[in-house]
């Protein structure tokens, strides 16, 4: 891994979302940086020129002292990256990770994955994205297993329930026959069950009493969140389909993801499950266990050293005498 320079700072910018905290931590944390992270709050009508307009003015995000590196990802945060970069005079390395939706002058260096179209010099592109489940974090989770997780009778299977998206709905028929499936599941594995913020109540209270019923675990969101453990101590990593982060996710951990469609599945996911599915990571979840471990995918590292070049190449350019 390509060191930075101690000392280096960093923001992460993003609206709040979970789903876009979640890798620009994982970055962060693979750079051995300590970010601060920062929430944009841009009101109309700054907001719905995003990302193609300027930043709120109104929203105080940016204040100096600027940062070396700034890491971003979602719509609303575009604009507020590219003032960051004017602002600064050009002296913070700006990231951001996904499609900006402006091409690739969005920012100095953008990750997107191999099954987006965006293409450029200044544009990386892997399989999977940047998370912040580690292989260090995921020892140390075994290392010292929580208590809730680790009295389940083996074996156990994660479930990472997600719902209701931009790109799609639950339908009730697929929501039955997910529950269903898990009920079958539940006779030949202690299920370790947590939903998000956008699973439905009715999902979500079905959920809770599947587990209270079969003796498994559902957080409630009361104790500390057990993510990370759930992912360190499965047999299986049941996911649903509508979240591309989960499933990243799930396999760095090597063991068998479980894929459901809750909703149909984003176009734009499809390739990107398809080609887990040829590696023989994921497999569609029918109510079974069912596949082999295999050696878990990780792309945090190598972008991780792709973004730690690039900054240096930019801090060394800074730092070069541009007079005569």
């Amino acid at each position: 891994m390509t060191a930075l320079p101690p000392g280096t700072t960093a923001w992460i910018l993003t609206d709040g979302k979970a789903g876009d905290l979640a890798p620009c931590r994982g970055l962060a944390q693979a750079l051995g940086l300590g970010a601060e992270e920062r929430r944009v709050r841009p009101r109309p009508p700054f907001s719905w020129w995003a990302p193609r307009g300027p930043a709120d003015p109104r929203d105080r995000v940016l204040a100096p002292p600027w940062p070396d590196l700034a890491i971003a990802t979602g719509r609303r945060t575009v604009p507020a990256l590219r003032a960051l970069k004017r602002r600064s005079r050009g002296t913070t390395f700006t990231v951001f990770l996904r499609d900006p939706r402006i091409g690739p002058g969005a920012a100095d260096l953008i990750w997107v994955p191999e099954h987006d179209r965006l293409r450029g010099p200044s544009v990386l592109a892997t399989l999977g994205g940047p998370h912040p489940v580690s292989p260090a974090r995921l020892a140390a989770a075994r290392a010292a297993p929580d208590p809730r997780l680790s009295a389940l009778p083996s074996p156990r299977a994660a479930v990472l329930v997600g719902g209701d998206s931009r790109h799609g709905r639950v339908r009730p028929e697929a929501q039955a026959r997910f529950l269903a499936a898990l009920d079958r599941l539940s006779r030949e594995a202690s299920l370790m069950i947590t939903a998000s913020r956008r699973t439905p109540a009715p999902l979500r209270a079905d959920l809770r009493a599947l587990a209270a019923g079969r003796g498994g675990f559902f957080w409630d969101g009361e104790g500390e969140n057990p993510y990370l453990a759930l992912l360190a101590l499965a047999d299986a990593v049941v996911v649903t389909a509508d979240s591309a982060n989960m499933v990243g996710e799930a396999v760095a951990t090597g063991s068998p993801v479980l894929l459901f469609e809750l909703s149909d599945t984003y176009v734009r996911h499809r390739p990107y499950f398809a080609a887990l599915g040829h590696y023989g990571a994921v497999h569609p979840f029918d109510g079974r266990l069912d596949g082999p471990r295999y050696e878990p995918l990780d792309f945090t590292p190598a972008i991780a050293e792709a973004v730690a070049a690039a900054y240096l190449r930019h801090r060394d350019a800074l730092a070069r005498p541009t007079g005569p």
